[in-house]
């Protein structure tokens, strides 16, 4: 059998997604999605151009890192992709590439890490059942110092509160309280759009 591509950070699709912010990244069973051209990746999703393109062609993690970026054919689906996807989180497809190609690699695994530890807090300590997708959407779209920030807000007004410990529900309704403020302030949609609206 054909050996596949693998690449060495699955966290970070080729195409810029931030698998490694994704709700199913984090689901436990089956379903569970081991990122990009992770382990069981071609087993769950057999054929990816862009992997295919980017990994055994070109020998790059992503895109953002080959001397033909933005080719034609990704050029136009980054453009489409704001429009028409509902996906809110692939509106940062296009700054992750843009941002690998002008600062690097590196920077920008650099700073998903600290999203990913952000994240890992929240599904820990905040996540009530009903808010992973909600983490995750926020994980990927507010400014990390301002998540941490409001993490350590939340944190505060639960000590204050004194809410308990396993008083998760509580716990998840500060938080996402300060995150949707945080959000609307800046014009940021922490929900999948609804099709009236693509």
């Amino acid at each position: 059998m054909k050996k596949q591509p693998v690449k060495t950070y699955p966290t970070l699709g080729c195409c810029g997604l931030d698998c490694g912010l994704c709700p199913r990244y984090y689901t436990v069973g089956t379903s569970r999605c081991p990122g990009c051209a992770g382990p069981d990746f071609f087993n769950k999703h057999p054929s990816c151009g862009t992997i295919t393109c980017c990994v055994k062609k070109k020998g790059v993690e992503v895109c953002g890192q080959c001397d033909e970026f933005p080719c034609s054919k990704l050029a136009s689906w980054l453009d489409r992709l704001i429009i028409e996807d509902s996906f809110v989180t692939h509106q940062k497809i296009k700054p992750n590439l843009y941002f690998i190609k002008e600062q690097g690699l590196d920077k920008f695994l650099e700073q998903q890490r600290k999203r990913i530890k952000l994240l890992e807090g929240m599904l820990k300590d905040f996540d009530d059942g009903r808010s992973k997708s909600f983490y995750c959407i926020a994980t990927t779209l507010l400014p990390v110092t301002e998540l941490e920030t409001l993490m350590g807000e939340a944190e505060r007004k639960i000590k204050v509160g004194k809410v308990k410990d396993d008083d998760v529900k509580t716990k998840a309704k500060i938080l996402r309280e300060l995150l949707d403020g945080f959000a609307a302030k800046g014009g940021v949609e922490l929900k999948l759009r609804s099709k009236s609206r693509q």
